[in-house]
């Protein structure tokens, strides 16, 4: 079985990083940090032109008609963009929310065991485990939200309570979509921040010579690289069988690639990466939130497992060892 991208693959990630850069660059990104995070309708219908939202629904439908690993390849992309915003829950809204898969409408979703929600305010739509919020149902639910500091100055949080917020969140085949392609923008983050550590390194000067010279830079810089690479090949390969097990190991490695690989850049950059100049920290702070979105560790810890089938005696007798 040949996992290479295909030509017209990789022609459609080329394509989301152009438009991605010409629509969000960094000057967007930094004005998207001093405005305090939120959706950026332009850019959102300027998504949904591009098919990003509908780009699982079939073409008869008005999509574009491709499957999970092309929907993969967009998500890594705006992961390593940080392009804000609930792209996943409107991307798995398409169909169920008029207008999500034009980019018209923004979805969020409330994910249950007491996590805070994103994006709420401005939200058109609401994702939950018994379906969608719209209308006075939508309405009722942000009047009892209430705002909680975020650690990601690009996402916004509030604290909804009731029984909705408490129920389970989205189990079968929406949760696991859902916890996928977080782990594909976790991937273009891990992806990103590898590349950010080698760029400072080969430029960054000490002592009189480049740090990457250094041989505990190039350690470092060795890691995030063997960290990343691993994660890709398990998020593309869980996105071509869509398996339960293979999605929750995708999640951990991706997951561990973007929180440890922003750490190691982070350190890479030395005091300047702690600045709020630097975009090392928001790359960090959204693994980290990304990190307890729509399968968290010890729930994909917990699929694995019960992956593993029944646990059998390793001895059939009761007699003591030894």
């Amino acid at each position: 079985m040949d996992f290479q991208l295909s030509d017209d693959q990789r022609a459609l990630r080329s394509g989301m990083r152009d438009l991605l850069g010409a629509a969000f660059d960094r000057d967007g990104l930094r004005a998207a940090v001093e405005r305090g995070g939120g959706v950026d309708r332009g850019l959102w219908r300027e998504l949904g032109a591009a098919g990003f939202f509908a780009l699982r629904l079939p073409e008869e439908s008005g999509g574009v008609g491709l499957g999970l690993p092309e929907a993969v390849l967009l998500f890594e992309e705006a992961g390593r963009a940080l392009l804000p915003g609930p792209l996943v829950a409107t991307h798995l809204a398409v169909g169920l929310v008029k207008g999500a898969a034009e980019g018209e409408a923004v979805v969020t979703a409330s994910q249950g065991g007491g996590l805070p929600v994103a994006d709420l305010r401005g939200a058109d739509a609401v994702l939950v485990a018994g379906g969608v919020l719209t209308g006075e149902e939508l309405a009722a639910f942000v009047a009892g939200a209430r705002p909680v500091r975020s650690m990601d100055p690009l996402t916004p949080l509030h604290r909804a309570e009731g029984l909705v917020a408490a129920a389970e969140a989205y189990p079968g085949a929406l949760r696991g979509e859902g916890a996928l392609l977080t782990a594909a923008e976790q991937l273009g983050s891990a992806a990103r921040t590898t590349e950010m550590a080698v760029q400072h390194a080969r430029t960054r000067e000490q002592f009189g010579s480049l740090i990457g010279s250094f041989q505990a830079v190039k350690h470092l810089c060795a890691d995030m690289l063997a960290r990343t690479e691993p994660a890709r090949g398990a998020v593309y390969a869980a996105a071509v069988t869509g398996d339960p097990v293979e999605i929750a190991a995708a999640k951990l490695l991706a997951d561990d690639a973007a929180v440890r690989n922003a750490r190691d850049c982070l350190q890479i950059h030395g005091g300047m990466g702690f600045t709020w100049e630097a975009d090392v920290h928001l790359h960090l702070k959204r693994a980290w939130l990304r990190a307890a979105r729509w399968l968290s560790a010890a729930e994909a810890e917990e699929v694995l497992a019960a992956g593993l089938g029944p646990v059998r005696p390793l001895y059939g007798g009761s007699a003591a060892l030894g």
